[in-house]
């Protein structure tokens, strides 16, 4: 099996800079090439994003090149999505493999790769049964409407809740809820942004803007045990929770917490969803998240990596929640396609392999050391598992990003206050230690401005 190669080359960092008259005409022409697409970007797109004016075209494991021709370090992966990094020679291998074959069919018809992909699912994980989507917010709502059918199928049905007319919604046709309707999720999740996730989401400024959203929905502070357990009642149909909340700043469960919420789950008869959409698939140097807390769950919800960065999210489940669910009740005309799951097949694969994992979390231990020597007295707090890493400072981390980002490396932030380090899952030791070396230089000159 194909394991990442830590002793490449190093690109030149800066392709387009050189002493020569004819080098220099040429960087004018790639300002004005990057200029121009960035002016059709504003005139043609909806400005829903805050892009820095750099435009990609090209990657090579760890590395990114604008169309100027400049090299950056990339330690975001896509927002934790480029599990092998850009380019890898087995993923574009089997998806221009697959591309010849069959690309889609729909779901009115079997293909092999879905079935391989759900068999592979199924044999490394605690589940029975997966179901497939085209992302981590549409694995979400499945998940959501899973709970609710399993809640309904399982716990029985009853007139209309009082709990539904306080809130003023009116009664379905049939005038028939569920005895539990309501979902527990956690202060500072984030599952999506489709109205089902984004209920279950907690930053408020993702969600005023779009009141009003499903109701039920019931937010306890995250680690609190006492707090969860108060909130997880009879009326509750599941419970919702990153075992390392990403946009919340790459906080991890304690393992206090997680097994709090299985057994308060059991007592009241309410499913355990773990969203792993952003941690699981090796980030943390484990296949899935939960083995590191030896919890089993009901769903787990996977996204980001699975297909190295084609689109695709799936939803792992127990055969107990699968028994709910009947023909019809959900369902994706583009969801578990057979060139996505084709790919996915390939990361599956590279990162469950226990060689793979051990250097996710050997490197990830060198980034934390890295991060610690550098004796920052603006580093607040380092913290997450394996090659997810999030560094709070007392400053924010926009001026950080974009003096790393002028070093030619890539971060991204959690939040104000946290840098979150997401490197593709093949970075190098070199690339570990070049990036921390530039986060201390960006760290000092954000803190001299601020």
């Amino acid at each position: 099996m194909p394991m990442p190669n830590h002793d490449a080359p190093k690109p030149d960092r800066d392709l387009a800079t050189t002493t020569s008259a004819g080098s220099a005409a040429s960087a004018a022409s790639a300002a004005d090439r990057t200029a121009s697409l960035v002016a059709a970007d504003r005139a043609t797109v909806l400005q829903a994003y805050a892009r820095p004016p750099i435009v990609f075209e090209r990657g090579e494991g760890a590395w990114l090149f604008d169309v100027a021709g400049r090299c950056y370090l990339d330690f975001t992966a896509g927002i934790a999505v480029n599990a092998l990094g850009h380019a890898d020679p087995e993923l574009a291998a089997a998806i221009a493999d697959q591309a010849t074959r069959l690309i889609h069919t729909s779901n009115l018809y079997h293909t092999t790769p879905y079935i391989r992909l759900a068999q592979r699912l199924v044999r490394r994980s605690f589940a029975d049964r997966v179901h497939f989507a085209n992302s981590g917010a549409e694995a979400i709502e499945a998940a959501l409407k899973f709970a609710r059918k399993h809640a309904r199928t399982v716990r029985g049905e009853s007139e209309a809740s009082p709990a539904w007319t306080a809130l003023g919604q009116p009664d379905e046709a049939t005038g028939v809820w569920s005895r539990a309707w309501r979902l527990v999720a956690f202060e500072g999740a984030f599952h999506g942004r489709t109205i089902g996730a984004l209920s279950a989401t907690h930053k408020p400024a993702y969600r005023a803007s779009f009141a009003p959203l499903v109701p039920g929905v019931a937010f306890a502070p995250f680690n609190d045990v006492e707090a969860a357990a108060a909130a997880i009642t009879d009326e509750t149909l599941a419970v919702l929770v990153e075992p390392i909340q990403g946009e919340g700043g790459y906080v991890p469960a304690t393992l206090a917490f997680m097994h709090a919420l299985r057994a308060r789950c059991d007592a009241v008869g309410a499913l355990l969803i773990l969203d792993e959409i952003q941690c699981g698939l090796g980030r943390t140097g484990h296949l899935f998240a939960y083995e590191m807390y030896g919890v089993k769950p009901d769903m787990v919800c996977l996204a980001k990596p699975l297909a190295g960065g084609l689109p695709i999210g799936a939803v792992l489940m127990t055969e107990a929640v699968a028994a709910a669910i009947a023909v019809g009740d959900h369902g994706s005309t583009f969801a578990g396609g057979p060139l996505v799951c084709r790919a996915a097949e390939v990361v599956l694969d590279r990162v469950s392999d226990p060689a793979f994992l051990a250097a996710v979390r050997a490197r990830g231990m060198r980034l934390v050391e890295g991060l610690l020597a550098l004796g920052s007295p603006h580093v607040v707090d380092v913290r997450g598992a394996g090659l997810m890493i999030g560094v709070e400072l007392d400053l924010p981390v926009k001026g950080v990003i974009d003096a790393a980002r002028e070093a030619g490396v890539l971060l991204i932030g959690a939040g104000e206050r946290v840098l979150r380090l997401c490197p593709p899952l093949i970075v190098s030791d070199e690339q570990v230690d070049e990036a921390v070396a530039v986060i201390g230089q960006a760290i000092d000159a954000a803190a001299g401005v601020w």
